[in-house]
């Protein structure tokens, strides 16, 4: 009980300092002192937080990839190809709402720490001639890129809950379709504002087609030659310059503009909540709470999963924490683990240390109570026909 107390505190104080226009990275460096504070951590914990922080993989993999999707970026704007994209984009589809929300779609199926920042440009170049809040447009692009989650194989989430729970990831793809189609429909309606039709192109330039081809080269490269995305951009970038004929000064101004204070500051202030609830042992005693208090089944395989979802803001956290407690009370019962993954998800896309939401949140500079006001409804609906497929099937 006393956990639950504790992080609600930490929590409140997040969002508080988000109204106040702090920058996120450092709300979660505050939030993590917070944390420390609270759960009396000694010297030796708080050091052992900074140190995983600054040493894990992950946090060398984001400064990575985050630094050389802004670079790739100043690339795509500086030779014009993003805008080509957007211009084919409208012509191929003409439907404005499809326009916007298929970029993300596409970079979602791309399952990287961080690829939001990446289709963000793309949603806002496809959003200028739209009357569009910075929310809206953050609304878009961090909701569009999540329904893969639920369905698609490559995302690490799925194949763990398969391996802890020895369903077959088919079994779980059948059953997850439905979340994922739910989630689609709900967020075009979301987007119900956003109508009308783009000029009908008699073709579509090659010049508008081959824009696409960084596109299509990344994906190919994380996809199937399984390169993790980091490298992926890395190759990609110095392939750019290459056949750009960058000069060095070009170059030097590309990479100054990828490396931004706020991206570092940022990664630091995740990674520090993250290790912070990890080692206060916050995320650990709200499972066992959940487990210890012989709370009935439904109730734990929503608030298990979805509390460690929202708490780490990443799936395979609460997968690899909870679906093990869930075995010991269900066995492998694929629906109800099946409403224990959308349960955990739709934590993991309420979490203010979602990765994405925060990158969104800053990219667009919006307000994320404004965020909040359109996801929460949306998150609601999805759960909705997660709650009602486990009572009918």
């Amino acid at each position: 009980m006393f956990d639950l107390i504790r992080l609600a505190i930490a929590f409140i104080l997040i969002l508080f300092l988000l109204r106040k226009k702090w920058n996120v990275g450092y709300v979660l460096i505050t939030a993590s002192g917070a944390l420390s504070v609270l759960y009396l951590m000694k010297p030796y914990s708080i050091l052992l937080v900074i140190k995983n922080a600054l040493t894990a993989g992950i946090t060398i993999k984001l400064l990575i990839a985050l630094t050389f999707i802004r670079i790739f970026e100043f690339i795509l704007r500086d030779k014009a190809i993003l805008g080509n994209m957007m211009e084919s984009m409208k012509g191929l589809f003409r439907n404005k709402k499809a326009v916007v929300i298929s970029m993300p779609l596409l970079i979602g199926m791309l399952p990287s720490v961080g690829g939001a920042y990446f289709s963000a440009p793309m949603v806002d170049e496809a959003t200028r001639d739209l009357s569009m809040t910075p929310e809206d447009k953050a609304f878009a692009n961090y909701w569009f890129r999540h329904p893969w989650e639920f369905i698609l194989p490559l995302y690490p989430g799925i194949i763990l809950a398969s391996v802890l729970t020895s369903i077959e990831v088919r079994i779980f793809i059948i059953l997850n379709l439905s979340y994922a189609i739910a989630m689609f429909l709900v967020g075009l309606w979301g987007l119900r504002e956003i109508r009308g039709r783009h000029s009908m192109l008699e073709s579509v330039s090659r010049k508008g087609l081959w824009s696409f081809l960084p596109i299509i080269i990344l994906l190919g490269l994380v996809i199937i030659w399984h390169m993790e995305l980091y490298i992926a951009l890395v190759v990609l970038v110095f392939m750019l310059i290459i056949y750009f004929r960058y000069p060095p000064g070009k170059t030097a101004e590309a990479f100054k503009y990828g490396l931004s204070w706020n991206v570092v500051v940022l990664i630091i202030g995740v990674m520090f909540f993250k290790e912070a609830l990890e080692v206060s042992g916050a995320v650990g005693n709200i499972s066992r709470f959940f487990y210890e208090n012989n709370i009935p089944l439904m109730p734990i395989l929503f608030f298990l999963p979805f509390l460690t979802g929202l708490l780490t803001g990443i799936t395979v956290g609460f997968v690899g924490s909870t679906f093990p407690l869930i075995m010991n009370l269900t066995g492998s019962d694929p629906h109800a683990f099946t409403l224990a993954f959308a349960s955990g998800i739709i934590g993991v896309l309420l979490s203010p240390v979602h990765v994405c939401l925060i990158l969104t949140k800053e990219y667009f500079k919006a307000d994320m109570w404004g965020i909040y006001k359109r996801t929460i409804p949306a998150a609601g609906a999805v759960l909705i026909v997660a709650v009602l497929e486990f009572l009918v099937i």
